[in-house]
């Protein structure tokens, strides 16, 4: 792949762009993207709805279950794709009438899933916007605190905290470097830890297996707290950094931003560029295999198994790449979502080809 120099703000629309489950940056205030029509009034194309939807956050929980946020429902499916369910966002569910995004689980529990909802249209949304959490593995949800409770109701990302299950953090950018909140009891109530090294939050992840210990990344490059959010230090040697993903205790971290992927071989406390030909987004690795590391451009996907350094090209896929997911028990695996209309494949490195795991409507 050859690399291709871009300006700076160039890497600012990428950001949007690679962080996969933060799609409301790219809607209007009643949460609908401009030019779109408020419901799935449109003909259902397969179990997901109508070409009208798109994804914000794909999670593989375990070797079967998936869960799939989106524009219009959030989706669940206990059998390893071959069947999908809407578990909310439908009449009658929690989260009725609003989109879901920014879907995460806890390091601590694999059936605790912490995830934000927001308006599609304010006129016939029945559920309250905010985060929700669910103890079941995704299939049902209980409400946290309402969007509007909260200092400034636009909330940007979740992440699950590690010190509990029940640690939740979230970011208001509205407040800049004042935005991020944490709760201690499953998003029912929030405080601030302290203020944040940066200005704004792109990626925000906690280090599997050692305690109050948090990175956060921005267009300003990165820090590493270890006191929860209290105090910061920043990381030398990176531009600015867009997303970051975590393999498993005392295994590697890998950022992606300006200059290309980075990865840390100490718990975040220094990292390396691995790669700079071209800019790789939504990075995803495998519990089962640390070394190998998915992710994508805007044209294709891509796999590498070596820790970022070396990367080989999927087989193509029609439709519009989102979410790429490694399977975290089989490095072998990954999932990808597509938008315009919703669809999910899976690719299986020993077939060398993909599954389609989309359902007809």
């Amino acid at each position: 792949m050859q690399r291709h120099h871009q300006p700076h703000i160039l890497w600012i629309f990428l950001s949007v762009l690679i962080l996969s489950t933060l799609l409301l940056v790219s809607c209007d205030g009643a949460g609908t993207k401009q030019g779109e029509t408020t419901t799935q009034s449109q003909p259902k194309v397969n179990v997901f709805g109508s070409a009208a939807n798109h994804p914000h956050s794909l999670l593989a929980l375990d070797q079967h279950v998936l869960l799939l946020a989106t524009h219009y429902g959030l989706f669940r499916s206990a059998d390893n794709g071959q069947s999908w369910k809407m578990v909310a966002g439908g009449p009658g569910q929690a989260m009725e009438g609003l989109m879901t995004y920014s879907m995460v689980k806890s390091p601590l529990d694999d059936k605790r899933v912490y995830v934000l909802a927001q308006f599609v249209d304010k006129a016939i949304s029945k559920g309250t916007p905010g985060l929700y959490s669910s103890s079941d593995g995704g299939q049902t949800w209980q409400f946290g605190i309402a969007a509007a409770k909260l200092e400034q109701s636009n909330i940007f990302l979740a992440q699950a905290g590690n010190t509990s299950a029940d640690e939740v953090y979230i970011y208001l950018n509205a407040l800049g470097k004042n935005g991020l909140q944490v709760s201690q009891d499953k998003g029912q109530h929030f405080q601030s830890p302290g203020e944040l090294p940066f200005g704004s939050l792109s990626s925000l992840i906690t280090i599997p297996g050692q305690k109050h210990t948090l990175l956060a990344a921005s267009s300003d490059g990165l820090a590493r707290s270890e006191d929860d959010g209290q105090h910061w230090s920043l990381i030398k040697g990176t531009g600015g950094v867009y997303e970051l993903t975590a393999s498993g205790p005392n295994g590697p971290i890998y950022a992606s931003g300006d200059d290309g992927v980075y990865a840390s071989q100490d718990g975040g406390k220094t990292f390396q560029r691995v790669y700079s030909d071209s800019a790789i987004n939504s990075l995803s690795t495998s519990l089962s295999e640390p070394q190998t590391l998915y992710g994508k451009t805007g044209t294709a996907i891509y796999r590498s198994q070596d820790g970022g350094k070396k990367w080989e090209k999927l087989p193509a896929l029609q439709g519009n790449y989102f979410n790429v997911v490694a399977n975290p028990f089989q490095a072998g695996q990954v999932y990808i979502s597509l938008s315009y209309p919703v669809a999910v494949y899976r690719f299986d490195q020993s077939s060398q080809h993909w599954t389609s795991l989309t359902p007809k409507a």
